[in-house]
This record gives C-alpha cells, structure tokens and sequence, in this order.
C-alpha cells in the first residue's frame, strides 16, 4: 500500500475516533440548483400566449398656437421667458395682435403587454396600459390584430381585463402559486418593450413583498429580468410557465432596466382578474377601519412585548368592525388566522377575504389578547374629504402640560369656529406646541384635538394632566394619546423621559 494512502486512512482513523468521543456539528453547505443550459423550449411555448397592446386616445393640444407647445418649468424660472421669447419670435401672433389658431386635437398612442387566460379571449394586462384609452388593439404572436373591448379594471392593483374576438381558440397561459415563489428561484419575462413586440428576458426572484408605495395593496415580486417600458402588462412566469406575476413597474433612473422590475403577485392578481370579467369592478372584503403602524413607543405604552400589528386609530360607525365590537386603541394581532407583523399587510388580507364570510380577529387590549368574531363586508366607493388648514390664533387662557410641550383649552363654541372644528367634537383643544419638543417632533399642531389619553376619553385639560401624572408614576417611557388631526385620528407616543434626558441649553 502506498504511503500516502496509508496516512490518508490513519487520519480518517483519528478523526472517527475523535466524532464517537465528542460529536462536532459539521455544516451543511447550501447546494443551487444548476442553471437551465437554455430556456429556448420554455419560451417558445409560453411566447404564443403573450400579446402586444397598443391603445390611443385623442387629446387636446395645450398651446394657443401651431407648432411647438410651450415646455412646463417651475413657476418664476428664468427659462420660461427664455422659451415664451423663442416661440414668439418663431410663432409670431398676427399684425393685430390676434394668435394663430390653436392645434387641432391630436391621437396619443402607447404601447404595452398582456396574456391571455381564457382561448376564448379574455386577455390582462395592466390599467396604466389602457387608462383613459377610447381605442385598444390586441396583437397576437402571429401578427394577428384584433379590437379589444375593456371589461374592467380597478386602479388599486392596477389590473384590466380585455375582451377580444378570435376566429379560433387562442392559446391561454395558467396562473400559478405566487406564494412558492422563493428569492433565487428563476424567472421569465416575456413583453412588449419599446414596442419591440416578443422579447423573452430571464432573472431570478430578488426579494418579495416589496411596497413601492403605488397603492394600499402593495405586494410585489422585485425580479432583475430585464423589464423596460412596453413590457407593463407582460406575464412573468416560473419554470413550469406558470404565471406568478404581471410585470407592472421598474426603478430606474434612466428610463431604462438597471435590474429593478416589479410584479404583482398572481395570488393577488387572478382574484381581481375573475372580479373583473364577472363584475366589470374588484369586489373586496372591508373592515371599517382606520389603522396605523405599531411603533416601539407605542407598544411599550401599550404593554406589549414587542412593535408588531395594527393599531386601531378609529372604527366606521355601522362597519364590520364596529358591530364586532372593535374601538379605536386595539391593536389587531391576528385576521383570519393569519398573523399581522405589520400595518400594511392588514389591509391586503382583508381585501382578499369572502365578503360575508365571519373571521376571528385576534387584538391586543387592556394589556391582554382578545378574540372577537367579525363578518367581512364589501369595501364602498372612496369618499373624499375636504378640509382646510386653520391659520387662526389661540384662545388667551391656556393649560401647560409640563414637559410635551403642550398647551391646552377646552374646546368651546369661538374655538370650534376658529379651527373649524365640527360640531360633535369631543376632546381637549391643542392651542399652541412648543419647538423642539416631543409634542413637536410627533407633528403635533394648534387645532389638532386629543380625545384620549392610554386609551381612556379627556373632555378637559385637567383630565389630560391628571392621565399623563398617572403614566408618569408607573415608569413608563411614553404616554400614547389619540389625535384627531386634519388627516383624522391618529394614536401618538410622546415621550416622558425626553425632558429629563436634554441638557439645559
């Protein structure tokens, strides 16, 4: 036997000794999946689903002259003159001073993707796609080109569903479970870019979850495949071509890809999307709340372990949550089950539960949990609120909360007037706010009323005093007040140790 394979051997020796002695915990390395040596099968089986739209829309020029309309710049900038003289000088008016007639109405097109669901022409795309659009053509892979007609769409999630009209069945493409998607899995993206027509792009899954601040509903799958304009409304597929999400916006400070495309989700989408084609409008589950995110503050007030759920700011007279007994102050845990880590998930959840099915609400009050029963109802049309700023002085006479930065009145008939308050309003009237101080730092404000103090009502400064002493005399860092502001209520901490921790300057 040669020698190295001697030692080789003497050193397994010693080394399964030294494990039966004393076990080590040897780690498990992670193993990728190889790369596909070509996604060429994948995609020319997926392409003949995926369409090119194209949709216009007259619109009036905004000049007062033919030729070249005036640029938009920032009111009072230096270029805006530079430009009125160039045009004027280019686009003179008439020797009697009259302009030349202005330009007639002109057709605005734009491009985007969709895929079909349904052989029988049911297409989706994405609202910003068709919005506003009186004419919407369907393009086919074959070059075929069809009129579509809308059948409905919902600018929360920003889905449309067509409607188009073949001579034969169209090849339809199936939705998939967006929820197995994992970071790092592969993906397909297959559009319209720059009107481009049948471009197939591939990535993998960059995180989940994304908020991008485009809506309530907020949920996308981030992906690097190369998405650019035209693709919005374009299918992004796994590996099994199924759909898991419609291509729908990018980051990008240029215009183009730099790796930043975002999807909604399918388990999102084909719920609106069967909405759509049945009812021409997304039918959601509602709770007839108003929410806000849990802050640490907020949840050492509140006494919970850790800054997790939605905290209830308010509840809709004759809402579901109102008949299940929810009130402002509780900060719901679980729905359906379904734990609620943060504000912004609470709303999706709902969205997307049965309308009229009863689900178990978990909430955090009076320092314990509680179960309440509560039945789904149907989110109503948006309603707009109008309100205006008060720029209004203080009343004279005026109580000090020592240490918030706050002073206080009662609210009465000249201050309802002054800050415009309405007339069944309840609380203690905020009169002035200190600079610097914690009231300050939370955007606080003169107008703004506090209603409760740790989830008890106030009608009177001295009942605002009286609460915060007693929050005071139990150590906590923070007293949590609910404030109806101009935005509605809201529940806010202001620290209590703030005081004590600046140096006097």
């Amino acid at each position: 036997m040669r020698p190295s394979m001697r030692l080789a051997r003497r050193a397994g020796a010693v080394l399964l000794a030294a494990a039966l002695v004393l076990p080590v915990a040897l780690p498990v390395l992670a193993q990728a999946r190889p790369a596909p040596d070509s996604f060429a099968d994948l995609a020319e089986k997926l392409l003949p689903g995926v369409v090119n739209i194209s949709s216009s829309q007259i619109v009036q020029s905004r000049g007062d002259r033919l030729g070249p309309e005036m640029p938009n710049f920032p009111p009072g900038s230096p270029f805006e003159q530079f430009f009125r003289d160039f045009l004027d000088r280019n686009h003179p008016p008439g020797q009697h001073g009259e302009r030349a007639p202005q330009a007639p109405p002109r057709r605005m097109q734009s491009l985007g993707s969709g895929f079909i669901v349904d052989a029988s022409g049911i297409v989706v795309t994405n609202n910003h796609v068709i919005e506003g659009a009186d004419e919407i053509t369907v393009t086919l892979q074959d070059n075929t080109i069809l009129k579509a007609k809308l059948v409905g769409r919902d600018e929360r999630t920003d889905i449309a569903v067509l409607k188009v009209t073949p001579e034969k069945p169209l090849p339809a493409l199936n939705f998939g479970d967006s929820d197995r998607s994992r970071v790092g899995d592969w993906v397909l993206a297959i559009g319209n870019p720059f009107g481009l027509g049948g471009s197939v792009t591939a990535g993998i899954v960059s995180a989940r979850g994304r908020d991008i601040q485009q809506g309530p509903y907020d949920n996308f799958i981030q992906t690097d495949a190369a998405i650019n304009r035209g693709n919005s409304g374009g299918p992004l597929f796994n590996m099994d071509g199924e759909v898991i999400g419609i291509n729908t916006a990018i980051y990008s400070p240029s215009g183009g890809s730099i790796g930043i495309g975002f999807s909604i989700p399918s388990n999102l989408a084909k719920t609106v999307v069967v909405q759509l084609r049945d009812f021409g409008r997304a039918k959601r589950g509602w709770l007839g709340v108003k929410i806000q995110q849990v802050t640490p503050d907020i949840a050492e007030s509140m006494g919970l372990k850790e800054p997790s759920g939605a905290l209830v700011a308010s509840v809709e007279e004759g809402g579901p949550a109102a008949v299940a007994s929810l009130r402002g102050g509780d900060i719901i845990l679980k729905f359906d089950g379904q734990d609620i880590k943060e504000m912004r998930t609470l709303p999706r959840i709902v969205a997307e539960t049965a309308i009229g099915r009863e689900v178990p609400v978990t909430v955090w009050r009076d320092g314990r949990e509680l179960t309440l029963t509560a039945k789904v109802g149907e989110l109503p049309d948006d309603q707009k609120l109008a309100s205006a700023e008060p720029d209004k002085p203080a009343p004279a006479q005026a109580t000090e909360l020592a240490g918030l930065g706050l002073k206080l009145a009662p609210i009465t008939p000249d201050a309802r007037d002054r800050y415009q308050l309405g007339p069944d309003q309840k609380g203690v009237l905020i009169t002035d706010v200190a600079a610097g101080s914690p009231a300050a730092d939370r955007g606080l404000k003169p107008g703004d009323v506090i209603m409760e103090v740790q989830q008890q009502e106030v009608n009177t400064p001295a009942d605002v005093v009286d609460r915060v002493d007693r929050v005071r005399k139990t150590d906590r860092r923070s007293v949590l007040m609910l404030i109806q502001g101009q935005d509605g209520p809201r529940w806010v901490p202001l620290s209590l140790t703030a005081d004590t921790k600046r140096e006097p300057g």
